[in-house]
């Protein structure tokens, strides 16, 4: 490689949570740098998904982390030409990756659904994905079909 590789830069938690994690996704939540806005919407989700689900025991934080688990892909399919052809070989993800696919499919699905505010289209998603339902846990099980599909072109892995 010519270049070295960029650092990584430092993100600072969140000033309610204290989480690193809660600023990751905020920051894809995030829309034309209104950060606020963005933190708004996500603590709003929160408490609407604490209304939601009053007689579970974990806090709303941990329903989210737990909703991003059940979301969070172990594999994927990569593009490989081999010899004029080209093959989707099924591939492990990164853990970083895993988390980032994860925050934007919730985000990309909350998005597309019906609801007044974004706050409680994220709430519902949230929800969703803690229950193995919603958008973005079909997209995560349309990624492992795939990879499975695929799984015969797994030596073609890099």
């Amino acid at each position: 490689m010519r270049k070295a590789k960029p650092k990584k830069r430092v993100i600072l938690p969140d000033p309610v949570f204290d989480e690193v994690i809660v600023t990751k996704f905020v920051n894809h939540l995030m829309r034309d740098g209104k950060k606020n806005i963005a933190f708004e919407i996500f603590y709003s989700a929160l408490k609407v998904v604490k209304a939601k689900l009053p007689n579970e025991e974990r806090s709303p934080l941990d329903i989210w982390k737990k909703a991003l688990e059940n979301i969070t892909p172990q594999v994927e399919v990569k593009s490989r030409r081999v010899g004029g052809a080209t093959f989707q070989v099924p591939t492990e993800i990164r853990a970083d990756r895993k988390e980032s696919i994860s925050m934007k499919n919730l985000i990309i699905y909350s998005r597309k659904r019906a609801g007044k505010s974004m706050a409680d289209k994220l709430a519902a998603e949230i929800v969703d994905g803690f229950n193995s339902q919603g958008g973005a846990f079909k997209r995560k099980e349309e990624i492992h079909r795939m990879a499975e599909a695929n799984r015969a072109f797994a030596h073609f892995r890099f």
